[in-house]
């Protein structure tokens, strides 16, 4: 079980800093990175922060310490990883859709580049020869993920070379001399079912037998985190089990090994953030009762992007009697965080916590209706921590000419 912050915690935080505010807490963090290298401990494995999941450079530094390594999906990402401290070495550059100069910029840095699509590979294989060893991100055909939106490794996805597409790979390894040096995938997120990595993880196995080059293996991320109450996620330590014997079993049966690689983001920094929030209204219509509160989607965009659950609690009267509410927000669209959701009586001014609120979060957060983004916080054991302040109007202009 990952720590977790006590109510009264919180709710003194949010009356220190003011809501609407995030809140991170660096021992669970600390506690999932920890399971995540004991789960994969029987194969030699790195891991690598998704740090589009939330990129403060506080939290970037918290996986230095552990001794991860980045997966950067745009070059401001990397620029905040070295500024964090990471060696190039320990940065992945994974995007899509970027023309070959972004990828050039980011061989400028020395970072290992990860490949997604034909054009770029024989485009960038043009470019260097076989002077810079890349990796390849391949689309399984696999169908995985708690939401079409966020699966990525079906037949129709943006991401990734189609595995069908072996023979045009090695047709541009030899006009072009190109090296690879891995075999990625990475088929969603909020993946429960194991059977889903092993699947893929025996296709990217059976591919590599025509790539003699290739030293790395990548499964990505996507584990899944509980959101609700009695809610299960992956089962790391059977995962951990089928992932070593499967890489036995293709050992003893081709005398070759690799080195694993994988990229969560969610299963990190997901239950490891929570988001606050003060009641501003209550509002009573022949139908429905309304909780409206002081944010809205442009702090927390999930509810309304991927209809995700985020538990609610209200931090203020945790005895109250249960009263069934929609929490709605307070941007001039329909922008509702829960329906039908039971909650401890609210009242106007009581503080109302949002879990599993670290992962894509105040990283998707906007400015949109002039709103400002809020604070965060760090808690680090006992000691409070103020990560980023809350934005001011200058904030909102700064950048416009007048």
């Amino acid at each position: 079980m990952h720590p977790v912050l006590s109510p009264t915690t919180l709710l003194n935080i949010a009356n220190e800093y003011g809501t609407p505010l995030y809140v991170y807490d660096a021992k669970c963090i600390e506690h999932q990175y920890k399971l995540l290298a004991h789960t994969f401990r029987r194969n030699g494995t790195r891991i690598f922060y998704a740090c589009k999941a939330l990129t403060n450079i506080n939290i970037l530094r918290i996986i230095l310490k552990m001794g991860g390594g980045i997966d950067c999906v745009s070059i401001n990402e990397v620029k905040l990883a070295l500024k964090a401290g990471f060696e190039p070495s320990q940065i992945i550059f994974t995007p899509n859709s970027v023309s070959l100069e972004e990828y050039i910029e980011a061989t400028n840095l020395q970072l290992n580049i990860n490949i997604d699509n034909l054009s770029i590979l024989e485009a960038f294989g043009n470019h260097f020869g076989g002077t810079y060893p890349v990796i390849i991100r391949l689309n399984p055909h696999i169908m995985a993920g708690g939401n079409i939106k966020i699966s990525t490794g079906h037949i129709d996805s943006k991401f990734g070379i189609s595995i069908a597409q072996a023979q045009e790979i090695k047709s541009i390894i030899s006009s072009t001399g190109i090296q690879i040096k891995g075999l990625h995938i990475h088929t969603g997120s909020e993946i429960k079912d194991i059977d889903v990595y092993i699947k893929g993880l025996e296709l990217v196995l059976e591919l590599a037998k025509d790539f003699p080059t290739v030293t790395v293996i990548d499964l990505g991320g996507g584990f899944k985190v509980p959101y609700k109450k009695d809610e299960e996620g992956t089962d790391m330590e059977a995962l951990g089990e089928k992932v070593a014997e499967a890489f036995s079993k293709y050992k003893d049966e081709t005398g070759r090994t690799f080195e694993l690689w994988f990229e969560p983001g969610k299963f990190l920094v997901s239950q490891c953030g929570y988001f606050l929030v003060k009641a501003n209204v209550l509002k009573h219509s022949p139908s429905r009762s309304f909780v409206g509160v002081n944010s809205g989607f442009n702090h927390l965009i999930r509810p309304m992007f991927y209809d995700a659950y985020h538990l609610i609690t209200n931090l203020s009267n945790p005895q109250g009697d249960l009263k069934t509410y929609n929490v709605v927000g307070n941007i001039c669209e329909t922008d509702t965080f829960a329906w039908d959701r039971e909650l401890n009586e609210v009242r106007p001014n009581d503080i109302l916590l949002f879990n599993n609120a670290g992962a894509y979060g105040f990283e998707m957060s906007s400015r949109f209706n002039s709103r400002l983004r809020p604070a965060e916080v760090l808690m680090e054991g006992e000691t409070k921590k103020l990560i980023r302040r809350r934005e001011t109007f200058d904030d909102l202009i700064e950048g416009m000419i007048f």
